[in-house]
């Protein structure tokens, strides 16, 4: 079971999650160091495309001791062509975008990132999600009291 390092929280509510992929990251020693002690944050991390490659921007990674690197540099994700195609495609769709959702541990002691084809969501499907989180609460309260 893979392990959740940290979880972008705002994509749930800001996007429509469409289509989750699993995808390795490329990062330096320092940076594996500093989320092994939980300084990650994936608040506005978004996937952006550059010569046939994904990379991942906006993500930081806050500096260990005293190593100096960029904590918002963009980072390689590691995919397969046919998922980079996949991906290309829906971004290609107007509307979509792609967002990290977590960063977690694999099995085999790797960082991995799901990222997910999303669509934005207008001010009134936020309002209604807010109102459906609402409901299932006061239903869930009612049965527990």
């Amino acid at each position: 079971m893979a392990k959740i390092i940290a979880k972008n929280k705002d994509a749930h509510y800001s996007y429509e999650l469409v289509e989750r992929i699993e995808s390795g990251l490329e990062l330096q020693g320092w940076e594996v160091k500093s989320i092994r002690a939980g300084k990650v944050s994936l608040r506005g991390a978004f996937v952006n495309f550059k010569d046939d490659e994904a990379y991942l921007m906006g993500m930081q990674i806050s500096q260990y001791m005293a190593v100096q690197g960029d904590e918002l540099r963009n980072r390689k994700l590691l995919l397969h062509k046919h998922q980079l195609k996949k991906l290309k495609q829906g971004v290609s769709q107007k509307g979509m975008s792609i967002v990290a959702v977590t960063l977690k541990w694999s099995n085999g002691g790797y960082v991995k990132v799901d990222i997910s084809l999303a669509r934005g969501k207008s001010k009134v499907d936020k309002r209604d999600t807010i109102k459906q989180r609402d409901i299932s609460r006061k239903i869930k309260k009612q049965y527990n009291v």
